[in-house]
């Protein structure tokens, strides 16, 4: 922002002269603050006020001093939903047309939102609103979260002026790794102490408005929370888990019968909607073995445990704006991203990094919900979360794309307790807030000409119940799978993700009228087959406009196994102790190639115990440590297999180098060889090595120090190393790719 000219006089000496100072920008008497509450997987069904039988009374209580809106939709995903409602754009236009981790090298998805699409934190702060951030980022490509990178798409550089949260898709609840405004942040607090990243993320909302208040009463602001929850891993506090033991036992079938019953009986469906079918791949709860229903229970009650925690601290927020006066002209918005989720396959997932759990679930079935697990419920509970609707996350069936949204205003909301029944999209939101707030889209911001805001207010929705929806038009793409609304009807396409160039002649384009039949039943494509035709080509005009093109359903394992580094990989590198982590992107890649690991430190007076380096977490990593008299590496892989070689070693005081030897045998299988000063201690065939990404939370290489969630329980392997470590240097031989049939191949003997 330009400063204003100076309006005052000088002359030669100060007495000459007439000083003046530019009155500071404020937001209108009267601006109203925002909260804009975003949940993480929650499907249609899974708040209260939506027919859930969960305990959500914070939920409750809003909706029921606000408003529900029963016809809201997001882009099917996380990454994209959130470019969506910060920037008031479409998420291919700003480049976020799927997660940051799978860019495919095309403008509409490359991962990074251009200074051309200003956030809306950049967009009120220039007005007068304070700006703050907490929880889950997601808008930066993971080579760029660490503490070399460039901060361009950083939080703060984005228009927040404070931050707090996590930078990945996912994280472990009980120990993520933080970054605090443009640093990297340690735990306040350990497991064993009872941390929890939701209580501390509002801990840190509430901070933020505290110190606004105590200079300024009346400065609104624009307060920003994205809970990990309810995205696995499911996990929550036992007192949490305990209290819903047994309230899934009559199984997803029933529960889904009866969640639909309570969304008719409350309005939030058409009178007309029908309850879309099982899908044959997902088995009937009544054709379980008694184990099998046992631990489907279970996963459901982790999910459950977790989502009533996120609404106890929303409550402790919302109670907090009340006892501050500022909740009544808050406009605090609570929705979820996209549909439930389906990766935890048809059985359940105990780690998202594999697919194979058989009756290891049964085995470590206390643990679920805990922080040894990331723990994901099966396809049938996905179903049930997002009742009546079809399909799931990560498709744009409205099971995908279908989203709660919850909207409080005491002072500004005519009928609390309301419904709205008005299409929209998370799109509009922006704009919304905006118009509430009386601040104009800009045409510049900090010099950068702006893009169109794509979005439509909903200002008019709010204040009138019966008033047109304001949204008629709206595109969806994700990974191939393709909608268009138009004016009550929806055409829409399942395309499966493939390795295999897609057939686009075969697949079949399905038409429904959702004003009655929102839950997809009744395919009209036969009977309006020019009616269907138009809307077809309309996607496809629209998809030129807002630059979704080229149609790519290619699988998330070759992005993930071979797209580009954007740093150096160098054969060998020189790495130095720092209380950073470097993500998986950034770090030397040591998957299923031939590689060594030498660490040179002195030891002193405090001997030589804990971690010289180490990679990922307890839920699958490796660490090379010390513990005294020994030198030990030790593999996890998945919390599925484990690999520990140790050797005795010399340890007193002085210069000494350990070095760890991999050498590749086999796909995916290794020899590894301790040494220390030189000399072999210790030896290990390694039957199954880490094939794809090392850490599904973000957990990245550690020197000198462990995650916060060690990759081994040893107690060495998750302390600091108590020596002066000088270098870790890592050496890699061979190809690092992975081939990803070898790997699907050896995950399902496993």
């Amino acid at each position: 922002m330009e400063a204003e000219e100076f309006q005052g006089h000088i002359g030669r000496w100060y007495h000459e002269s007439e000083p003046w100072w530019p009155e500071p920008v404020r937001a209108p008497a009267g601006a109203p603050n925002v909260v804009v509450v975003l949940l993480d997987d929650v499907g249609f069904a899974q708040f209260g006020p939506y027919g859930s039988d969960i305990e959500t009374p914070t939920l409750d209580r809003l909706a029921a001093g606000g408003l529900t809106f029963t016809n809201f939709h997001t882009t099917g995903l996380c990454s994209p939903t959130r470019a969506c409602l910060l920037t008031g754009r479409n998420h291919h236009s700003v480049g976020m047309g799927r997660i940051t981790d799978l860019t495919t090298g095309f403008p509409g998805y490359d991962g990074h939102i251009s200074p051309r699409h200003g956030l809306l934190p950049a967009m009120l702060t220039p007005a007068g609103w304070a700006a703050y951030g907490d929880g889950k980022w997601h808008l930066t490509p993971r080579d760029l979260q660490h503490l070399g990178a460039d901060r361009s798409t950083w939080p703060l550089a984005r228009g927040f002026e404070r931050y707090y949260g996590f930078f990945d898709g996912e994280t472990h609840q009980f120990a993520p790794n933080l970054f605090h405004d443009n640093h990297q942040d340690p735990l306040p607090r350990t497991i064993d102490d009872g941390y929890h990243l939701t209580e501390d993320l509002v801990d840190h909302a509430v901070e933020q408005i505290t110190d606004l208040r105590n200079v300024d009463p009346d400065k609104p602001f624009f307060l920003y929370v994205a809970p990990g929850a309810c995205h696995s891993p499911h996990q929550a506090p036992v007192e949490h888990l305990e209290r819903y033991r047994g309230r899934f036992d009559d199984g997803w079938d029933v529960w889904r019968d009866r969640c639909f019953a309570r969304q008719k009986e409350r309005g939030v469906i058409p009178a007309s909607t029908r309850l879309s079918p099982r899908p044959d791949w997902v088995p009937a709860w009544d054709s379980l073995s008694d184990d099998e229903r046992r631990v489907h229970a279970r996963f459901m009650e982790a999910f459950a445990a977790m989502l009533t925690h996120t609404d106890e601290q929303i409550g402790r927020l919302v109670d907090f704006l009340d006892a501050t006066g500022d909740l009544e002209n808050t406009v605090f918005m609570v929705l979820s991203d996209n549909g439930a989720s389906s990766e935890g396959g048809v059985g359940g997932s105990l780690n998202d990094a594999r697919h194979w759990n058989g009756r290891e679930s049964l085995e470590r079935i206390d643990e679920i919900g805990g922080p040894t697990i990331h723990n994901n419920y099966p396809w049938g509970w996905t179903i049930a979360g997002n009742t009546p609707y079809r399909r799931w996350k990560r498709e744009v069936h409205e099971g995908g794309v279908a989203d709660p949204l919850i909207v409080h205003w005491p002072a500004g909301i005519p009928d609390p307790g309301g419904l709205r029944h008005q299409y929209c999209h998370a799109v509009d939101l922006a704009p919304t807030i905006l118009e509430l707030c009386a601040v104009e889209a800009p045409s510049e911001l900090r010099g950068v000409p702006q893009s169109p805001i794509e979005g439509t207010s909903l200002a008019d929705v709010l204040a009138d119940g019966g008033h047109p929806e304001v949204r008629t038009v709206q595109y969806f793409e994700m990974f191939g799978c393709r909608a268009l609304y138009r004016d009550g009807y929806k055409a829409v396409t399942f395309q499966p993700i493939q390795v295999d160039e897609p057939r686009p002649d075969d697949e079949h384009w399905e038409l429904y009228d959702v004003r009655v039949d929102p839950s997809e039943c009744d395919d009209l494509a036969a009977a309006h087959p020019d009616l269907l035709g138009e809307m077809i080509v309309e996607w496809w005009r629209q998809a030129d406009t807002h630059r979704v093109l080229p149609v790519d359903n290619r699988p998330f394992s070759e992005f993930t196994l071979t797209r580009p580094r954007s740093t150096p990989s160098p054969d060998s590198i020189v790495l130095r102790p720092s209380p950073g982590m470097i993500p998986e992107t950034s770090a030397p890649d040591l998957r299923n190639r031939t590689h060594s690991i030498v660490a040179t430190f002195d030891v002193g007076d405090t001997g030589a115990r804990g971690v010289l380096a180490g990679q990922g977490s307890g839920l699958g990593g490796w660490v090379l440590y010390c513990d005294g008299d020994s030198v030990t590496w030790h593999l996890n892989v998945a919390t599925r297999r484990f690999t520990t070689v140790t050797g005795p070693a010399d340890l007193s005081a002085g210069r000494h180098v350990v070095e760890l030897r991999y050498t590749r045998t086999a796909e995916l299988q290794g020899l590894a060889a301790l040494l220390v000063d030189g000399v072999e201690v210790g030896r290990g065939e390694v039957g199954f090595t880490i094939a794809t990404r090392v850490s599904m939370t973000g957990a990245g290489l550690h020197i000198g120090h462990a995650d916060a969630y060690p990759v081994s329980d040893d107690p060495a392997a998750g302390q600091a190393f108590t020596g002066a470590l000088h270098t870790v240097v890592f050496s890699v031989e061979g190809d690092a790719h992975v081939d990803p049939d070898e790997v699907e191949t050896a995950i399902a003997v496993q």
